[in-house]
C-alpha cells in the first residue's frame, strides 16, 4: 500500500496560498487607484487612506485573532476571514461614495487581512520544529508570489472588462478558494485523530506538546516581549516607508516611471529569495542570528541609498534591501516560538504584527511630512537608517526566557 505523504505538507501548501491570496488581493488595491480616480475624480490621497485604513486594521484584529486562534483552531477562523475577504472585495464593485469606500475596503476586508499572516504563520510554527525556518521562508514566499500575480491579473481583467467586474471576479475567487482551503487546517498534529486515517501521517519531525512554552500574560510582562515588539515598529516604520516613497524618489532624480517600478519590482523578486534563504538559515543558526544579519544588511542598504543618484546604483541598493526585507518578516514568528513557545503563539504573534502595522502606518506619513517641510528625501533617509540601527540593538539585547518548559 502506498502511504500519502505526512499532513504537515498539506498544512503548508494551505498556508502558502492563504499568503499568496490574502497579501496579493490587499497589495493590487494599487492597480484600482487610476480607475477610482478617473471615475470619482477623488484625491489620491483620500483612495490610498483606505489602503491605510486597512493595514491599521488588520493590526488591531491580529490581537484578538491570536487569541481566538489558540483557543478556537485556524479552520473555523480561516472560514470567517475568507468570507470577509470575499464579502470585501464583492462589495468593492458596488463603491459609489468615499464611507462605502473606507467601510468596505478598509474595514471590512482590513479585519480578514488580519487573520492572514497570524493563521498562517502560526499553524506553520505549530506543525514544524526543525525545520520550522524552512517552511516559513517557503510560506512567506507566497507572499511575493501573490504580490507578482494578483496584481498583474487584476491589471489584465480591468483592461478587459473594467474595474468593478474585476472585482467582483475576484472576490468571488478569493471567498470560495480561502473557504475550501480552510477546511484542511487543523490547529496541530495532536488535533487530528490518526487512527481513523491509518494510511496518513500526521507527525511533525519530533513530537511537540501544545503546551510547551509560557502563557500569553506571562510573555506579556517579560522585556523580551517589549523588545520583540519595539523591535517590530521600528523596522516596519523603515520597511513601509521604502515601499511608499522609493518610486517617488525615483522620479526625484530622474528616472521614468518605467524604471522607477523596475526598482521596486526588484525589491519584491529579491525578498523573495531573502524569504527562502533567511528560512533555511533560522534552522541553522536561530532566528536571532538571522535578524542581527539582516539588520546589518538592511543599515548597509540603506547607506547605500542615500548615495544612489543614478538607476544602476538604486538598483544595487534594491537587491541588497530586498534580502533584508524578505528576511525580517520570515524570521519574526520563528523568533516568537523560539522565545516563548507555541502555548499561546497566536496571541503573541497577533500582539507583533499589530506592533509592526502601527510603525507602518506611521512611516510613509512621517516621511511624507518631512518632504513636506524639506522638500527632499535627504532627512528620511537618514531617520529610518538611524531606525535600522536602533532595531538591531535591541535584538542584540534580546536574551532566552528563563526557566520556559523546553520544546521538548
Amino acid at each position: 500500500m502506498i502511504t500519502a505523504p505526512p499532513y504537515r505538507y498539506t498544512i503548508a501548501a494551505a498556508c502558502f496560498m492563504i499568503q499568496a491570496i490574502g497579501i496579493g488581493t490587499y497589495v493590487s488595491y494599487g492597480v484600482f487607484f487610476t480607475p477610482l480616480a478617473d471615475e470619482f475624480q477623488w484625491p489620491r490621497a483620500v483612495i490610498s487612506g483606505a489602503s491605510s485604513l486597512a493595514f491599521i486594521t488588520s493590526g488591531a484584529f491580529a490581537i484578538l485573532i491570536g487569541r481566538l486562534l489558540d483557543s478556537y483552531g485556524p479552520r473555523l477562523l480561516m472560514s470567517c476571514a475568507a468570507v470577509l475577504l470575499g464579502i470585501g472585495c464583492l462589495a468593492m464593485s458596488r463603491v459609489q461614495e468615499i464611507w462605502q469606500l473606507y467601510c468596505v475596503f478598509g474595514i471590512v476586508f482590513g479585519i480578514g487581512l488580519g487573520a492572514v499572516d497570524v493563521i498562517a504563520l502560526t499553524t506553520t510554527a505549530r506543525w514544524f520544529v526543525r525545520s520550522r525556518g524552512l517552511v516559513t521562508g517557503i510560506v512567506k514566499v507566497g507572499t511575493g508570489a501573490g504580490q507578482f500575480s494578483i496584481p498583474f491579473l487584476s491589471g489584465i481583467l480591468i483592461a478587459l472588462y473594467g474595474w468593478r467586474t474585476t472585482y467582483l471576479i475576484i472576490g468571488a475567487s478569493v471567498l470560495v478558494l480561502l473557504l475550501l482551503i480552510a477546511q484542511v487546517l487543523r490547529r496541530d498534529p495532536a488535533s487530528i485523530e490518526s487512527p481513523r486515517r491509518p494510511d496518513v501521517s500526521v507527525t511533525t519531525e519530533e513530537p511537540v506538546p501544545a503546551t510547551a512554552g509560557i502563557n500569553a500574560a506571562a510573555a506579556m510582562r517579560s522585556p523580551q516581549m517589549l523588545i520583540i515588539c519595539s523591535a517590530s515598529v521600528s523596522t516596519v516604520f523603515c520597511l513601509l516607508t521604502i515601499l511608499v516613497h522609493i518610486v517617488p524618489h525615483a522620479g526625484d532624480i530622474g528616472l521614468s516611471t518605467t524604471h522607477a517600478a523596475g526598482v521596486l519590482s526588484t525589491i519584491g523578486a529579491i525578498s523573495m529569495l531573502g524569504r527562502f534563504c533567511s528560512g533555511v538559515a533560522i534552522d541553522r543558526i536561530g532566528s536571532k542570528s538571522v535578524l542581527i544579519i539582516c539588520y546589518f544588511v538592511l543599515t548597509a542598504s540603506l547607506l547605500l541609498l542615500q548615495a544612489a543618484d543614478s538607476l544602476w546604483l538604486l538598483y544595487c541598493f534594491a537587491g541588497v534591501y530586498g534580502l533584508a526585507h524578505g528576511s525580517f518578516f520570515t524570521a519574526i514568528s520563528p523568533l516568537v516560538a523560539e522565545i516563548f513557545g507555541i502555548v499561546a503563539h497566536g496571541a503573541l504573534f497577533g500582539v507583533v504584527v499589530f506592533a509592526g502595522t502601527v510603525g507602518g502606518a506611521l512611516g510613509p506619513i512621517v516621511a511624507g511630512w518631512i518632504f513636506d517641510l524639506s522638500g527632499s528625501y535627504a532627512a528620511v533617509f537618514i531617520t529610518i537608517t538611524v531606525l535600522s540601527v536602533v532595531s538591531l540593538g535591541l535584538i542584540l539585547l534580546l536574551q532566552p526566557l528563563e526557566n520556559k518548559p523546553p520544546l521538548r
